[in-house]
């Protein structure tokens, strides 16, 4: 009987500590004295916190001149932040519904971060100058243009948008680092995954709500459901 307590006890340890990893996950100053760089709302609501953002960047040396991988990566993200910020604007300024106005506000922090990493290396920023709902390249312009218009049908369909939009980020930001070793991009980067991962679970429960459904488009069924049914994550 004692064996089996101590075993039990041991499986308890273990699992406190593979919770505590996967809440830790991201790389960066971990430090409980360090401020936050991800805050979120109960909600799921995830804002970059640029002070804190700095404050760790300038814990890591500068790895210039990037790679052109690295360096097209940073543009490609920078307009796929920026294009979540616009699309969910449209949307706060035709439904009453918080969400719009509340994610929008946390894009131009997710947007800012890259910003912030595109100005740390002397790259000029693809979307300087552009007004909103404008793009630099083709291929953003068309997607925004037709999920803007998608959002327009419903609030159901917009939440949808809102929950596609987010998949697509959790997608791409996952095959963007793949050809990156930057620490201080890769830190970037895990901030901005694990804020898509709560705002496609925030506009996931809206639209369950509204009585809405969704089927994945970019990432696998299981993959969605596993982030879907999981908490709301916060990290350093």
């Amino acid at each position: 009987m004692r064996s089996n307590r101590i075993k039990a006890g041991w499986r308890t340890v273990l699992m406190a500590g593979v919770v505590a990893g996967l809440v830790a996950c991201g790389g960066g100053d971990d430090s409980s004295d360090s401020p936050p760089v991800l805050t979120v709302s109960a909600e799921g609501v995830s804002t970059i916190d640029q002070s804190a953002l700095a404050t760790q960047l300038a814990t890591y040396a500068l790895q210039s001149p990037l790679s052109t991988t690295e360096s097209a990566s940073l543009r490609f993200m920078r307009e796929e932040e920026q294009l979540a910020h616009d699309v969910y604007a449209a949307a706060a300024s035709r439904y009453p519904t918080p969400i719009f106005a509340n994610i929008a506000s946390s894009e131009t922090t997710h947007a800012a971060a890259v910003a912030t990493l595109l100005t740390r290396y002397g790259l000029a920023d693809p979307m300087a100058g552009l007004p909103t709902g404008t793009f630099a390249t083709p291929a953003f312009q068309s997607l925004y243009d037709s999920l803007v218009a998608a959002s327009a049908v419903s609030l159901v369909e917009a939440l949808k948008v809102g929950v596609e939009i987010e998949e697509l980020d959790i997608r791409d930001i996952e095959a963007q680092k793949v050809g990156i070793d930057n620490p201080d991009i890769l830190l970037v980067y895990d901030h901005l995954l694990r804020g898509s991962r709560n705002h496609l679970r925030a506009f996931m429960k809206v639209l369950v709500q509204q009585g809405g459904t969704y089927t994945p488009k970019y990432i696998s069924q299981a993959t969605f459901d596993a982030i879907v049914a999981s908490p709301i994550e916060t990290g350093p």
